[in-house]
């Protein structure tokens, strides 16, 4: 279950600045070989041993890694903490969408793939699953805040 929260809240809960986080937390934490590897497919950067990354533009620090890089680490790292996905590109979204159990900030949709199989939990309330849930979801969303004037 992917767990979706729309509504922005700010407490120790939450990662909001997703490179902010990682450069002061995340980045000083040893990486699993599945999460070098998806550094790879996502930036196309090799992490060194050292916690450097070569990439085909040369030699870089960890800080070098995308936002959307940084997001997938921040929440493969913090599991328990909803981490803001609003930067990420459809490349990054259909990793995270994937991660059993991730907690994600969204307030908005965005257009990826998402398997038929993936069970999305919005706002700890609604169950949907796959990508016909997530988009009637998110128009039964955009009908309330109209009404709402939100």
């Amino acid at each position: 279950m992917i767990y979706l929260y729309t509504q922005k809240q700010e407490n120790d809960d939450w990662i909001l600045q997703n490179d902010w986080y990682f450069n002061l937390y995340t980045g000083n934490q040893p990486f699993t070989e599945e999460e070098k590897q998806i550094v790879e497919r996502i930036d196309g950067a090799r992490i060194t041993d050292d916690m450097h990354i070569v990439t085909k533009y040369g030699l870089g620090t960890i800080r070098n890694l995308s936002t959307g890089c940084k997001t997938y680490l921040n929440i493969a790292k913090n599991m328990n903490k909803v981490v803001s996905a609003e930067e990420c590109g459809r490349n990054v979204l259909e990793i995270l969408f994937r991660m059993e159990g991730a907690r994600i900030y969204m307030s908005r949709p965005e257009r990826f793939r998402i398997g038929e199989e993936v069970e999305i939990c919005f706002n700890g309330d609604v169950v949907v699953a796959g990508r016909r849930g997530y988009e009637k979801w998110w128009s039964a969303e955009y009908e309330r805040r109209a009404g709402s004037d939100i």
